[in-house]
C-alpha cells in the first residue's frame, strides 16, 4: 500500500496573498480542515507544507500555506498534486476503499478467467466506473453496482466481477 494518498490537484492560485485553489479527489472537502501539513508533490520535487488556512469556494478548496505569500509563489504550485500521509487519512467503513490502494489490482471474472487491470476510477455522477485494461490495451468500462463487482480483497490482491450479458465486448 502506498504511504501517501492524493487528495487534491492544485488547479490554480486565488487572489494575491498567495493562495491556491485546489481541485479535491475526496468526497468531503471539509475534510481539508482537519489536516495540518501536506505534501506538494510535482514532475521535479515533494515539499511538505504547513497549512496556514483553508477556505471553500463552490466545490473547491482554497488553502494558503506558510511561507506562501504572494501569488508568484504561489503559481509555482499550479498542477502540482496535494497528498497526505496514509495516518492522517481518515477512517473508512467496511466495503470503501482508498482509490490509491484498488489500481493496479488485476481484475478477474468470477468464472477465473482474467479480464485485466484495474486501471482508472471516475465518477459519472450516480456510481463509481472502474476502468479496466487487459493485456491488449483493450478497456472495459464496469459500473460500480452489486450485480458486477462482486468482491474486492485487498489481502489476496484482486477484485472478482461477474459481467452482465451485453455488457462488454470481448
Amino acid at each position: 500500500m502506498k504511504e501517501k494518498l492524493e487528495v487534491g490537484q492544485i488547479v490554480n492560485t486565488f487572489g494575491i496573498k498567495g493562495f491556491v485553489k485546489i481541485y479535491p479527489y475526496v468526497d468531503d472537502i471539509s475534510r481539508f480542515d482537519d489536516l495540518k501539513n501536506v505534501y506538494i508533490k510535482s514532475k521535479n520535487q515533494e515539499i511538505k507544507l504547513e497549512i496556514e488556512e483553508v477556505k471553500y469556494q463552490k466545490n473547491m478548496v482554497l488553502l494558503k500555506f506558510k511561507g506562501i505569500e504572494t501569488v508568484e509563489q504561489a503559481e509555482t504550485l499550479r498542477n502540482s498534486y496535494i497528498e497526505i500521509d496514509r495516518k492522517d487519512a481518515i477512517s473508512l467503513d467496511e466495503g470503501q476503499y482508498f482509490i490509491a490502494d484498488l489500481l493496479g489490482l488485476p481484475v478477474f471474472l468470477d468464472t477465473g478467467d482474467n479480464l485485466g487491470i484495474l486501471d482508472d476510477i471516475y465518477n459519472n455522477g450516480s456510481t463509481d466506473i472502474y476502468v479496466v485494461k487487459n493485456e491488449n490495451g483493450k478497456q472495459f468500462l464496469l459500473p460500480y453496482i452489486d450485480e458486477i463487482i462482486k468482491e474486492i480483497d485487498l489481502k489476496k490482491n484482486k477484485i472478482i466481477v461477474h459481467l452482465l450479458e451485453g455488457l462488454v465486448d470481448f
